[in-house]
């Protein structure tokens, strides 16, 4: 590694990170999101003080900071309306090293193929709320991004990870489009911005680009320095892996049980060995609720029957568990703000047109 490398290894070493919870950030990796705020004209001290932090807690190089904290911060900011599109605005404001350890890990990948593998593996160490994963099935591939109820997170997410990764292959990568579940504040800036069309209320969250563009290498590759950082980042990991939580395992129980229509809570609590009233209670402390968790599972089941083109729309509602293809449609129409029928024949036409197109 050259001395240049050293800096870098010396800013990314997570130094105390091995005994923190992951749930916790290093004041060291917020300065850099909170100067980005400062530089988009919000006043950080205030936005601070309303968390009941202090400036000096912040520019302690050893203080670790709650993510719930972090994201009511970011919450704050976002209700002032101070600037449109906050996400986006903050992903390019936001230099690389902001996360060292994770930056680096990306930036010294060979190709954007394993930049990207690399942000799935180890994003879980700045942010366990939002998951990245490659989806090859697709023709162009996806880059899915995903985080259950925090669009805030999923359209910071995409943008930093779209303009990170055309900034190291020098612009390089092309996206061929970056997609929305939900609708973005101004789909047209988000488009300017990372040089793609737009999808919003589409069935997935991400971007996607063509096959080989995997193949790209990146500007700052270096094998030495990338297995170095791999080496810590999987010690964190492994000495304190993410847990799963109530949520997850709701989630998961809830999707074995579609189309099955027993998933009452009273079924799946017995499953997790507790009462409905602390399953309850337990999943509120984490921000949601059964109800949020099992609309969430129908929303995803439904986008994946009605790609099946061999299903009718009342099959679909029956399978879900609806006793009225009406009250099927109902819920569709407040997930998607259209029908059944208008989703699937605008899914039809997307891949129709991702066929089409050339790897």
């Amino acid at each position: 590694m050259t001395s240049r490398d050293n800096r870098m290894t010396a800013r990314a070493t997570p130094s105390g990170l091995e005994e923190r919870s992951a749930l916790t950030h290093s004041s060291r990796d917020l300065r850099g999101m909170f100067g980005a705020l400062e530089r988009l004209g919000y006043d950080v001290d205030a936005l601070l003080a309303s968390s009941g932090l202090r400036r000096s807690i912040v520019e302690d190089p050893d203080a670790y900071i709650p993510s719930s904290v972090c994201a009511g911060i970011l919450a704050d900011a976002q209700h002032q309306r101070r600037t449109v599109n906050l996400p986006l605005r903050l992903a390019v404001e936001t230099p690389i090293g902001t996360n060292p350890l994770l930056d680096y890990l990306i930036v010294s990948s060979d190709s954007v193929g394993e930049g990207l593998r690399q942000l799935g593996r180890y994003l879980r160490i700045v942010n366990p709320a939002v998951d990245v994963h490659l989806d090859d099935r697709e023709n162009p591939i996806r880059v899915v991004v995903e985080s259950h109820g925090d669009p805030f997170g999923v359209e910071f997410t995409i943008a930093l990870s779209v303009v990170r990764f055309r900034q190291e292959t020098d612009g390089e990568l092309q996206v061929a489009h970056v997609s929305f579940s939900h609708e973005p504040e101004d789909a047209i800036e988000f488009a300017r911005v990372l040089g793609c069309p737009i999808r919003a209320r589409a069935s997935w969250s991400g971007w996607a680009m063509s096959r080989r563009a995997l193949d790209i290498p990146l500007r700052r590759r270096d094998p030495a320095l990338r297995k170095w950082l791999e080496r810590q980042a999987s010690d964190i990991l492994a000495r304190h892996p993410i847990k799963q939580g109530p949520v997850f395992e709701v989630r998961r129980l809830l999707a074995t049980r579609v189309p099955d229509d027993d998933a009452r809570i009273e079924t799946v609590a017995r499953r997790l060995a507790m009462t409905p009233r602390t399953l309850q209670r337990r999943l509120a402390e984490e921000g949601t609720s059964y109800e949020e968790l099992r609309d969430a599972t129908r929303r995803q089941a439904a986008e994946t029957f009605l790609a099946d083109p061999m299903l009718s729309i009342a099959e679909v509602a029956c399978l879900l568990g609806y006793a009225e293809p009406t009250a099927f449609h109902r819920a569709f129409k407040r997930w998607h703000g259209a029908t059944p029928q208008a989703f699937r024949d605008r899914s039809r036409i997307e891949r129709g047109r991702s066929e089409g197109r050339s790897d």
